[in-house]
């Protein structure tokens, strides 16, 4: 499981540098407008109040903020997105969630039927992967700021599950339903997370060769550019010497 978590949180590092800052924008007010459908007060919305601290992290301007915030609650034209989610696999039967936010569900699926099939993958039917991913709360911090008992202390108190070592970071993990009450915790603490998030994590992960793995990770880069799909989950363990490369 260590390799699947270092992936991923070399994934969100690597996006949070990303040069291609537009894109970063594009896919942060599609999360805030989904986020504001129900409610735009981010004090009683635990998942708008993820999607702006993770617009924060990529200096999403106030304004753009502002606007996306209103078109999600209807206050303004232009917030008629749609959550999708599709199942497939990619080289070596690997397992893939993809989810994605749009305005227009036949693009969207084109757009990653392509690009599953360009990269030696293809598209599943509902349900062939979902049963392999649970939904968790996701908190991960760095081994430089923290340790493992600090987070312990506080994580056990209000919910979390587990704490993994993921090498570089500790990774918490906590229920759907704890997550709220957990970040807040963690913040009263005094303690920030580089990324806390629901996300589908594997129950079972499959390590793959270097063949293999390069390309599932460009099979990931090509989803993740693509503006409509907001996440991708996957459930290989890629080998230390992929993850050394990605880190440096």
């Amino acid at each position: 499981m260590a390799g699947h978590s270092q992936f991923k949180n070399i994934m969100h590092r690597k996006g949070r540098q990303d040069v291609k800052r537009g894109k970063a924008f594009t896919k942060a007010v599609k999360e805030i407008i989904i986020a504001a459908k129900t409610g735009g007060d981010p004090a009683g919305n635990p998942r708008l109040r993820a999607a702006l601290d993770a617009a924060r992290k990529v200096n999403l301007p106030k304004d753009r903020i502002d606007t996306a915030i209103k078109k999600g609650t209807g206050e303004l034209e232009g917030g008629d997105l749609q959550e999708v989610t599709y199942e497939g696999y990619g080289p070596g039967g690997v397992a893939l969630m993809i989810e994605a936010a749009t305005d227009n569900r036949n693009r969207t699926v084109a757009d990653v039927r392509h690009i599953l099939a360009k990269h030696g993958g293809q598209m599943g039917e509902a349900g062939c992967v979902g049963w392999m991913f649970s939904k968790k709360g996701v908190f991960v911090f760095p081994k430089e700021k923290y340790t493992e008992d600090q987070l312990m202390e506080i994580g056990l108190e209000h919910g979390a599950e587990d704490v993994v070592d993921d090498g570089d970071a500790w990774e918490v993990h906590s229920t759907p339903d704890t997550f709220d009450a957990l970040q807040a915790a963690f913040e009263a603490a005094g303690m920030e997370a580089e990324r806390a998030e629901l996300s589908m994590v594997p129950q079972n992960t499959v390590a793959v060769d270097v063949e293999s793995g390069r390309k599932l990770m460009k099979l990931v880069d090509a989803l993740d550019d693509n503006d409509d799909v907001s996440n991708v989950h996957v459930n290989f363990d890629l080998p230390e010497e992929l993850l050394a490369e990605m880190a440096g």
